[in-house]
Protein backbone atom coordinates (compact mmCIF):
# COMPACT_ATOMS: atom_id res chain seq x y z
CA UNK A 1 0.00 0.00 0.00
CA UNK A 2 1.18 3.71 -0.88
CA UNK A 3 0.40 6.17 1.77
CA UNK A 4 1.06 9.76 1.01
CA UNK A 5 0.97 11.91 4.32
CA UNK A 6 0.66 15.46 3.77
CA UNK A 7 1.83 17.96 6.56
CA UNK A 8 2.29 22.19 6.79
CA UNK A 9 5.67 20.98 9.38
CA UNK A 10 7.70 18.81 10.05
CA UNK A 11 11.41 18.05 11.85
CA UNK A 12 13.15 14.94 12.46
CA UNK A 13 13.72 16.57 16.39
CA UNK A 14 10.54 16.67 17.49
CA UNK A 15 8.70 13.15 17.67
CA UNK A 16 5.78 14.60 16.40
CA UNK A 17 2.41 12.60 14.87
CA UNK A 18 3.77 13.06 11.03
CA UNK A 19 6.91 11.32 11.72
CA UNK A 20 5.89 9.44 14.32
CA UNK A 21 2.77 7.98 12.45
CA UNK A 22 4.87 7.72 9.03
CA UNK A 23 7.57 5.60 10.86
CA UNK A 24 5.12 3.16 12.15
CA UNK A 25 3.46 2.97 9.11
CA UNK A 26 6.48 2.14 7.27
CA UNK A 27 7.73 -0.54 9.76
CA UNK A 28 4.34 -2.29 9.61
CA UNK A 29 5.10 -2.57 5.59
CA UNK A 30 3.39 0.69 3.93
CA UNK A 31 5.39 2.23 1.43
CA UNK A 32 5.35 6.02 3.22
CA UNK A 33 5.76 9.10 1.66
CA UNK A 34 5.41 12.47 4.04
CA UNK A 35 4.97 15.32 1.91
CA UNK A 36 5.95 18.36 3.90
CA UNK A 37 6.13 22.42 3.17
CA UNK A 38 10.13 23.68 4.13
CA UNK A 39 8.61 25.00 7.32
CA UNK A 40 9.73 24.00 10.61
CA UNK A 41 7.11 23.27 13.27
CA UNK A 42 5.96 26.61 15.56
CA UNK A 43 7.46 28.73 12.36
CA UNK A 44 4.66 31.23 12.67
CA UNK A 45 5.25 31.85 16.45
CA UNK A 46 6.65 35.75 16.58
CA UNK A 47 9.39 34.47 19.29
CA UNK A 48 10.34 31.24 17.19
CA UNK A 49 14.40 32.56 17.31
CA UNK A 50 14.17 33.22 21.31
CA UNK A 51 12.24 29.65 21.75
CA UNK A 52 13.60 27.26 19.24
CA UNK A 53 17.23 29.36 17.84
CA UNK A 54 19.45 26.60 17.75
CA UNK A 55 17.20 23.98 18.19
CA UNK A 56 14.95 24.16 15.01
CA UNK A 57 15.29 26.10 11.48
CA UNK A 58 12.89 27.84 10.81
CA UNK A 59 12.95 27.28 6.99
CA UNK A 60 14.41 23.94 5.04
CA UNK A 61 16.09 23.66 1.80
CA UNK A 62 13.34 23.30 -0.30
CA UNK A 63 12.42 20.98 -3.30
CA UNK A 64 14.54 17.72 -1.92
CA UNK A 65 13.48 14.40 -1.07
CA UNK A 66 15.01 12.29 1.78
CA UNK A 67 14.62 8.78 3.62
CA UNK A 68 14.32 8.91 7.23
CA UNK A 69 13.79 5.96 9.57
CA UNK A 70 11.95 4.10 6.41
CA UNK A 71 9.66 6.10 4.82
CA UNK A 72 10.07 8.85 2.35
CA UNK A 73 10.13 12.78 3.22
CA UNK A 74 9.36 14.76 0.04
CA UNK A 75 10.27 19.06 0.69
CA UNK A 76 8.13 21.31 -0.99
CA UNK A 77 8.10 25.17 -1.06
CA UNK A 78 5.80 27.14 -0.30
CA UNK A 79 3.57 30.83 -0.85
CA UNK A 80 1.34 32.79 1.85
CA UNK A 81 -2.31 32.83 0.40
CA UNK A 82 -4.19 35.02 2.91
CA UNK A 83 -1.92 34.55 5.33
CA UNK A 84 -1.90 31.02 5.47
CA UNK A 85 0.90 28.65 3.67
CA UNK A 86 -0.05 26.87 0.41
CA UNK A 87 2.05 24.01 -0.63
CA UNK A 88 3.75 24.43 -4.46
CA UNK A 89 3.57 21.41 -6.34
CA UNK A 90 1.62 19.14 -4.44
CA UNK A 91 -0.56 17.96 -7.35
CA UNK A 92 2.48 16.99 -9.41
CA UNK A 93 3.93 15.44 -6.34
CA UNK A 94 1.25 13.38 -5.81
CA UNK A 95 1.16 12.50 -9.42
CA UNK A 96 4.70 11.10 -8.95
CA UNK A 97 3.86 9.32 -5.92
CA UNK A 98 0.95 7.58 -6.91
CA UNK A 99 -0.51 7.20 -3.46
CA UNK A 100 -3.62 4.84 -2.71
CA UNK A 101 -4.04 6.74 0.42
CA UNK A 102 -3.89 10.06 1.43
CA UNK A 103 -3.56 11.52 5.03
CA UNK A 104 -3.41 15.05 6.61
CA UNK A 105 -3.37 15.52 9.84
CA UNK A 106 -5.87 18.95 9.40
CA UNK A 107 -9.22 19.08 8.00
CA UNK A 108 -9.47 22.41 7.25
CA UNK A 109 -6.36 24.49 5.26
CA UNK A 110 -4.88 24.67 2.19
CA UNK A 111 -3.49 20.96 2.72
CA UNK A 112 -7.11 19.65 2.83
CA UNK A 113 -8.77 21.92 0.40
CA UNK A 114 -6.50 21.14 -2.07
CA UNK A 115 -5.81 17.60 -1.58
CA UNK A 116 -9.82 17.53 -1.87
CA UNK A 117 -10.05 18.81 -5.26
CA UNK A 118 -7.06 16.46 -6.34
CA UNK A 119 -8.98 13.08 -5.07
CA UNK A 120 -11.42 12.51 -8.14
CA UNK A 121 -8.20 13.23 -10.76
CA UNK A 122 -5.84 11.09 -8.44
CA UNK A 123 -8.39 8.73 -6.98
CA UNK A 124 -6.83 7.86 -4.03
CA UNK A 125 -9.06 7.76 -0.42
CA UNK A 126 -8.51 10.67 1.41
CA UNK A 127 -8.46 10.85 5.29
CA UNK A 128 -8.37 13.79 7.32
CA UNK A 129 -7.56 14.80 10.96
CA UNK A 130 -7.85 17.49 13.66
CA UNK A 131 -5.54 18.03 16.62
CA UNK A 132 -7.17 21.27 17.94
CA UNK A 133 -8.56 21.21 20.94
CA UNK A 134 -11.32 23.20 23.01
CA UNK A 135 -8.35 24.80 25.39
CA UNK A 136 -7.27 26.36 22.11
CA UNK A 137 -10.68 27.11 20.53
CA UNK A 138 -12.03 29.87 22.47
CA UNK A 139 -15.60 29.16 20.89
CA UNK A 140 -15.71 25.79 21.66
CA UNK A 141 -15.46 27.34 25.60
CA UNK A 142 -18.29 28.68 25.49
CA UNK A 143 -22.16 28.45 24.58
CA UNK A 144 -22.81 30.72 21.34
CA UNK A 145 -25.50 31.14 19.03
CA UNK A 146 -25.47 30.22 15.43
CA UNK A 147 -26.07 34.21 14.98
CA UNK A 148 -23.06 35.21 17.04
CA UNK A 149 -20.73 37.52 15.17
CA UNK A 150 -17.69 34.81 15.88
CA UNK A 151 -19.42 32.24 15.30
CA UNK A 152 -20.68 33.40 11.71
CA UNK A 153 -17.08 34.09 10.88
CA UNK A 154 -16.20 30.95 12.22
CA UNK A 155 -19.27 29.22 9.77
CA UNK A 156 -17.99 31.57 6.26
CA UNK A 157 -14.47 30.83 6.63
CA UNK A 158 -13.97 27.05 8.03
CA UNK A 159 -17.36 25.80 8.56
CA UNK A 160 -18.15 25.85 5.04
CA UNK A 161 -14.80 24.81 3.59
CA UNK A 162 -14.79 22.48 6.00
CA UNK A 163 -18.14 20.73 4.39
CA UNK A 164 -16.47 20.54 0.90
CA UNK A 165 -13.44 18.99 1.81
CA UNK A 166 -15.68 16.07 3.93
CA UNK A 167 -17.07 15.31 0.85
CA UNK A 168 -14.54 13.79 -0.75
CA UNK A 169 -13.13 12.40 2.80
CA UNK A 170 -13.51 8.74 4.20
CA UNK A 171 -12.91 9.07 7.52
CA UNK A 172 -11.50 12.75 10.21
CA UNK A 173 -9.37 11.57 12.81
CA UNK A 174 -9.74 13.95 15.88
CA UNK A 175 -6.70 13.71 18.46
CA UNK A 176 -9.36 14.08 21.66
CA UNK A 177 -13.27 13.67 22.19
CA UNK A 178 -12.89 17.65 22.08
CA UNK A 179 -10.74 17.71 18.97
CA UNK A 180 -13.88 15.63 17.24
CA UNK A 181 -16.19 18.07 18.77
CA UNK A 182 -14.55 21.36 17.32
CA UNK A 183 -13.90 19.61 13.97
CA UNK A 184 -17.65 18.78 13.85
CA UNK A 185 -19.22 21.85 15.47
CA UNK A 186 -16.95 24.37 13.84
CA UNK A 187 -15.03 22.58 10.61
CA UNK A 188 -17.61 21.16 8.90
CA UNK A 189 -16.88 17.19 9.62
CA UNK A 190 -19.93 15.15 9.55
CA UNK A 191 -20.49 13.14 13.14
CA UNK A 192 -20.65 10.09 11.53
CA UNK A 193 -17.37 10.02 9.73
CA UNK A 194 -15.16 12.03 12.97
CA UNK A 195 -13.04 8.88 14.74
CA UNK A 196 -11.26 9.86 17.68
CA UNK A 197 -7.84 8.67 17.35
CA UNK A 198 -5.02 9.66 20.15
CA UNK A 199 -1.77 10.73 20.10
CA UNK A 200 0.82 7.87 20.38
CA UNK A 201 3.52 7.28 21.82
CA UNK A 202 6.96 5.61 20.08
CA UNK A 203 7.25 2.79 22.76
CA UNK A 204 10.72 2.23 20.97
CA UNK A 205 11.99 4.94 22.51
CA UNK A 206 10.22 5.91 25.80
CA UNK A 207 9.56 3.19 28.17
CA UNK A 208 10.31 2.57 31.76
CA UNK A 209 13.82 2.10 33.53
CA UNK A 210 14.49 -1.99 32.88
CA UNK A 211 17.70 -2.86 34.64
CA UNK A 212 20.64 -1.65 37.27
CA UNK A 213 22.53 0.05 34.99
CA UNK A 214 19.53 2.15 33.75
CA UNK A 215 18.78 2.76 37.89
CA UNK A 216 22.66 3.24 38.09
CA UNK A 217 22.76 5.74 35.05
CA UNK A 218 19.57 7.48 36.72
CA UNK A 219 21.95 7.88 40.46
CA UNK A 220 24.54 9.28 38.00
CA UNK A 221 22.83 11.77 36.41
CA UNK A 222 20.90 12.87 39.33
CA UNK A 223 24.28 13.74 40.79
CA UNK A 224 25.72 15.57 37.91
CA UNK A 225 22.21 18.32 38.57
CA UNK A 226 22.85 18.00 42.39
CA UNK A 227 19.64 15.76 42.93
CA UNK A 228 19.92 13.85 45.92
CA UNK A 229 18.45 10.44 45.90
CA UNK A 230 16.07 11.23 48.23
CA UNK A 231 14.68 14.63 46.35
CA UNK A 232 11.54 14.52 44.14
CA UNK A 233 12.05 16.22 41.03
CA UNK A 234 9.17 17.42 38.63
CA UNK A 235 9.72 17.25 35.01
CA UNK A 236 8.28 19.76 32.56
CA UNK A 237 9.53 19.63 28.88
CA UNK A 238 7.99 22.33 26.37
CA UNK A 239 8.26 25.53 25.58
CA UNK A 240 8.59 28.26 28.45
CA UNK A 241 5.53 30.49 27.43
CA UNK A 242 2.16 31.77 29.45
CA UNK A 243 -0.07 29.93 27.79
CA UNK A 244 2.46 26.27 28.82
CA UNK A 245 2.98 28.72 32.10
CA UNK A 246 5.88 26.16 33.55
CA UNK A 247 6.73 28.98 35.38
CA UNK A 248 3.70 27.72 38.35
CA UNK A 249 5.59 24.46 38.46
CA UNK A 250 8.65 26.21 39.25
CA UNK A 251 6.78 28.39 42.12
CA UNK A 252 5.03 25.34 43.46
CA UNK A 253 8.19 23.40 44.08
CA UNK A 254 9.89 26.48 45.69
CA UNK A 255 7.27 26.56 47.84
CA UNK A 256 7.58 23.22 49.13
CA UNK A 257 11.51 24.20 49.82
CA UNK A 258 10.73 26.68 51.61
CA UNK A 259 8.42 24.43 53.92
CA UNK A 260 11.24 22.00 54.44
CA UNK A 261 10.34 19.85 51.36
CA UNK A 262 12.98 18.16 49.13
CA UNK A 263 10.96 19.22 45.84
CA UNK A 264 12.77 20.89 42.72
CA UNK A 265 11.80 21.55 38.93
CA UNK A 266 13.64 20.07 36.14
CA UNK A 267 12.17 22.15 33.09
CA UNK A 268 13.03 21.22 29.15
CA UNK A 269 12.83 23.87 26.51
CA UNK A 270 13.26 27.08 26.16
CA UNK A 271 11.16 30.44 26.00
CA UNK A 272 10.37 33.89 28.05
CA UNK A 273 9.62 32.32 31.03
CA UNK A 274 12.94 31.11 31.46
CA UNK A 275 14.54 33.49 33.63
CA UNK A 276 11.75 33.72 35.90
CA UNK A 277 12.33 29.41 36.68
CA UNK A 278 15.68 30.01 37.24
CA UNK A 279 14.88 32.62 39.57
CA UNK A 280 12.40 30.33 41.51
CA UNK A 281 15.44 27.78 41.68
CA UNK A 282 14.31 25.71 38.51
CA UNK A 283 16.91 23.58 36.79
CA UNK A 284 16.59 24.33 33.01
CA UNK A 285 17.77 22.07 30.20
CA UNK A 286 17.76 22.94 26.61
CA UNK A 287 15.54 21.33 24.46
CA UNK A 288 17.26 18.18 23.19
CA UNK A 289 15.93 16.02 20.09
CA UNK A 290 12.84 13.24 21.28
CA UNK A 291 15.60 10.84 20.86
CA UNK A 292 17.41 12.00 24.06
CA UNK A 293 14.49 12.73 26.02
CA UNK A 294 13.74 8.90 27.74
CA UNK A 295 17.14 9.67 30.00
CA UNK A 296 16.42 13.11 30.73
CA UNK A 297 12.66 11.50 32.04
CA UNK A 298 14.58 8.97 34.06
CA UNK A 299 16.41 11.31 36.21
CA UNK A 300 12.60 12.47 37.41
CA UNK A 301 9.45 11.52 40.06
CA UNK A 302 6.78 13.05 38.46
CA UNK A 303 5.64 14.79 35.38
CA UNK A 304 4.03 18.12 35.40
CA UNK A 305 2.29 20.26 32.73
CA UNK A 306 0.36 23.25 34.59
CA UNK A 307 -1.75 23.87 31.38
CA UNK A 308 -1.75 22.87 27.88
CA UNK A 309 -2.09 19.28 27.19
CA UNK A 310 1.19 17.98 25.53
CA UNK A 311 2.43 14.84 23.51
CA UNK A 312 5.32 15.23 26.27
CA UNK A 313 2.52 13.89 28.79
CA UNK A 314 2.22 10.31 27.46
CA UNK A 315 6.00 9.89 26.44
CA UNK A 316 6.76 10.79 30.18
CA UNK A 317 4.07 8.38 31.03
CA UNK A 318 5.54 5.58 29.07
CA UNK A 319 8.85 6.31 31.19
CA UNK A 320 6.66 5.48 33.69
CA UNK A 321 6.18 8.51 35.48
CA UNK A 322 2.79 9.51 37.13
CA UNK A 323 1.40 12.60 35.57
CA UNK A 324 -0.06 15.84 37.08
CA UNK A 325 -2.12 17.92 34.57
CA UNK A 326 -5.10 20.58 34.82
CA UNK A 327 -8.76 19.72 35.94
CA UNK A 328 -9.75 21.26 32.34
CA UNK A 329 -8.13 18.49 30.72
CA UNK A 330 -10.57 17.03 28.68
CA UNK A 331 -8.87 14.02 27.42
CA UNK A 332 -8.71 12.36 30.86
CA UNK A 333 -8.52 8.83 30.05
CA UNK A 334 -4.69 9.58 29.28
CA UNK A 335 -4.29 10.27 33.28
CA UNK A 336 -7.42 7.47 34.43
CA UNK A 337 -4.74 5.37 36.59
CA UNK A 338 -1.75 6.54 36.22
CA UNK A 339 -2.52 10.45 36.99
CA UNK A 340 -3.53 13.35 38.84
CA UNK A 341 -5.23 16.79 38.77
CA UNK A 342 -5.09 19.67 40.06
CA UNK A 343 -6.98 23.23 39.50
CA UNK A 344 -5.99 25.17 36.83
CA UNK A 345 -2.91 27.73 38.41
CA UNK A 346 -4.04 27.46 41.23
CA UNK A 347 0.30 27.04 43.26
CA UNK A 348 -1.49 26.27 46.44
CA UNK A 349 -3.21 23.13 45.15
CA UNK A 350 -0.53 22.51 42.70
CA UNK A 351 1.28 21.85 45.86
CA UNK A 352 -0.88 19.87 47.91
CA UNK A 353 -1.50 17.32 44.48
CA UNK A 354 2.80 17.25 44.34
CA UNK A 355 2.63 16.38 48.22
CA UNK A 356 0.26 13.58 47.73
CA UNK A 357 2.72 11.89 45.59
CA UNK A 358 5.35 12.16 47.97
CA UNK A 359 5.22 8.17 48.70
CA UNK A 360 7.30 6.24 46.38
CA UNK A 361 4.88 3.29 46.74
CA UNK A 362 2.03 5.51 45.29
CA UNK A 363 4.16 7.15 42.25
CA UNK A 364 5.35 3.10 41.30
CA UNK A 365 1.83 2.45 40.91
CA UNK A 366 0.88 5.00 39.21
CA UNK A 367 4.02 4.59 36.91
CA UNK A 368 3.70 1.22 36.17
CA UNK A 369 -0.12 1.61 35.17
CA UNK A 370 0.90 4.60 32.96
CA UNK A 371 3.73 2.55 31.61
CA UNK A 372 1.67 -0.62 30.35
CA UNK A 373 -1.27 1.77 29.30
CA UNK A 374 0.95 3.78 27.00
CA UNK A 375 2.63 0.22 25.81
CA UNK A 376 -0.52 -1.33 24.94
CA UNK A 377 -3.22 1.47 24.04
CA UNK A 378 -1.26 4.43 22.74
CA UNK A 379 1.86 2.71 20.97
CA UNK A 380 2.28 4.33 17.28
CA UNK A 381 2.33 0.98 16.02
CA UNK A 382 -0.69 -0.04 17.08
CA UNK A 383 -2.63 3.20 16.70
CA UNK A 384 -0.80 2.52 12.91
CA UNK A 385 -2.53 -0.95 12.77
CA UNK A 386 -6.12 0.38 13.23
CA UNK A 387 -5.35 3.10 10.64
CA UNK A 388 -4.14 0.45 8.00
CA UNK A 389 -7.52 -1.60 8.51
CA UNK A 390 -9.69 1.91 7.70
CA UNK A 391 -6.99 2.35 4.52
CA UNK A 392 -7.61 -1.25 3.29
CA UNK A 393 -11.40 -1.45 3.98
CA UNK A 394 -11.84 2.22 2.03
CA UNK A 395 -9.42 0.76 -1.13
CA UNK A 396 -11.51 -2.42 -0.83
CA UNK A 397 -15.09 -0.46 -1.34
CA UNK A 398 -13.04 1.45 -4.42
CA UNK A 399 -12.43 -1.93 -6.04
Amino acid sequence: MRIAILSETYSKNMGYAQGALSKALAKLGGEVHLVTLNLSPYHHYPNFDQIYGGFLNRVTTPSFTEMVDGYYVHYLSHQNVFGYPRMQGMFRELRKIKPDIVQTFAAISWIPLEAAIFQPLLRYKFFTGNHTTASIFPLAQKKTSFWNKKRMMVFLTRTIHGWFISLFTEKCYPATSDCAEVAINFYGVPRKKAVVSTLGVDTDIFFPMQSEDDRNFRLKERETYGFKPTDIVCVYSGRFTEDKNPLALARATARLRAQGYSYFGFFIGNGEQAERIRQEGGIVHPFVPYTELRQLYWLADIGVWPTQESTSMIDTAACGLPIVVNDTLVAKERIDGNGVTYHLNDIDDLMKVLLSLQDLNIRSQLGTVGAQKMRNQYSWISIADRRLQDYKAALERRN
